[in-house]
C-alpha cells in the first residue's frame, strides 16, 4: 500500500448521529474518499471535496467551539474514527449527544 500524502476527516451531523469521511490523497495525486457509501476513488481533491459538500459533509480541519456549537455538539465530541480501514469503517457512525 502507498503512503498517504494528506489525511482529512469530514463530519456530518444527522439527528443524535455523528455520520464521517476520510479524504487522503495516494500516490499519483489520486484522492481515495471513505464514507458510509464504501470506498470511492477520485482524480483530484477537487472532485473529492465537492462530492463531500454535496452530501453537506463539513471539514473537521479548522472546526472551532464555535462551529461546533451551530452544530449542537460540543468540539470534544468531534474526534475521528481510529484503526485500520476495516476498524474504521465500522465506526464511521457514532451516537452524540447533542447540546442544547
Amino acid at each position: 500500500m502507498s503512503e498517504d500524502l494528506i489525511t482529512q476527516w469530514w463530519f456530518a451531523p444527522l439527528g443524535d448521529r455523528l455520520i464521517w469521511a476520510r479524504l487522503r490523497e495516494i500516490e499519483d495525486g489520486q484522492y481515495e474518499l471513505l464514507s458510509t457509501n464504501g470506498l470511492a476513488m477520485f482524480p483530484d481533491e477537487h472532485g473529492a471535496r465537492e462530492a463531500l459538500l454535496d452530501a453537506e459533509y463539513r471539514a473537521l480541519d479548522g472546526c472551532d467551539e464555535d462551529d461546533a456549537n451551530l452544530f449542537g455538539l460540543a468540539l470534544e465530541d468531534l474526534v475521528p474514527p481510529e484503526g485500520d480501514d476495516d476498524e474504521i469503517a465500522e465506526q464511521l457512525i457514532q451516537s452524540v449527544e447533542r447540546q442544547r
